[in-house]
């Protein structure tokens, strides 16, 4: 992981994530619904619903909306049912692009996938073409500003909680973890008192597309293209814009 920074990704697109608050919530709700439905309300004894709400939390999503959708999965009657799909596609100069969708409706959203790489300047490919180029990893980050431990503390602490990987920015702590591991370093760091601005399972680009300004301009779009879908819950991609 070493050079790959997921922060600076998250942090360039926060201002459009912002202006689409509403949807997300919306998307955050259906994973919390569906996994409380599948699982039961309890976040201990549902690490499916506890990793939901985590992201509902890093989201700023309101205590009510994750209250009401546990409510609404746990009450009688059979309610929705949604599949957890994957689409593998490319981008400008080869860019690899995973997106996940939850939806109820598999014809329709595959439709309204491969217009989005259609209309974008992307291609829709088949299973297995990008998959193999990222890493499936626990994720976490600490800001700076939240903890008064030095970078040397922190990282005794993630390798002691069984933590791979450590990497630091003027802003934050990036903590990466083997996905089977990712639980225990979590509960472990807030144990220790460290406050997780994100904690979450992810994929991690194994190597990294470097683009100039034009054709990252055009992966944003595809990626916008996706994540205004409603079915479309996450869109990990390995472009990464020359500097």
């Amino acid at each position: 992981m070493a050079g790959h920074s997921k922060w600076n990704n998250i942090k360039n697109r926060k201002g459009a994530q912002d202006a689409k608050r509403g949807k997300i919530f919306q998307k955050l709700s259906r994973e919390i619904y569906m996994a409380a439905k599948q699982g039961g309300a309890d976040p201990e004894i549902n690490p499916t619903l506890r990793l939901a709400m985590d992201k509902a939390k890093s989201n700023n999503m309101p205590k009510d909306n994750v209250e009401r959708a546990i409510k609404k999965a746990t009450t009688a009657g059979e309610g929705e049912n949604y599949d957890e799909v994957v689409y593998e596609g490319f981008g400008p100069n080869g860019v690899a692009v995973m997106t996940v969708a939850l939806t109820d409706n598999r014809n329709r959203t595959m439709t309204n996938v491969r217009i989005a790489y259609n209309k974008n300047g992307g291609n829709l490919g088949e299973a297995g073409t990008v998959s193999y180029l990222f890493d499936r990893k626990g994720y976490i980050v600490i800001e700076r500003s939240t903890t008064q431990f030095d970078e040397e503390t922190v990282l005794m602490s993630v390798l002691e909680a069984g933590g791979e990987d450590l990497e630091t920015s003027d802003e934050v702590f990036e903590i990466y973890t083997d996905p089977n591991d990712f639980a225990k370093v979590r509960d472990t760091l807030e144990a220790e008192g460290y406050v997780l601005n994100t904690a979450e399972l992810t994929l991690v680009p194994k190597t990294t597309v470097t683009l100039e300004q034009a054709d990252f301009d055009t992966l944003m779009q595809i990626i916008d293209a996706l994540e205004e879908d409603d079915d479309v819950s996450e869109v990990y991609h390995n472009g990464q814009l020359i500097e």
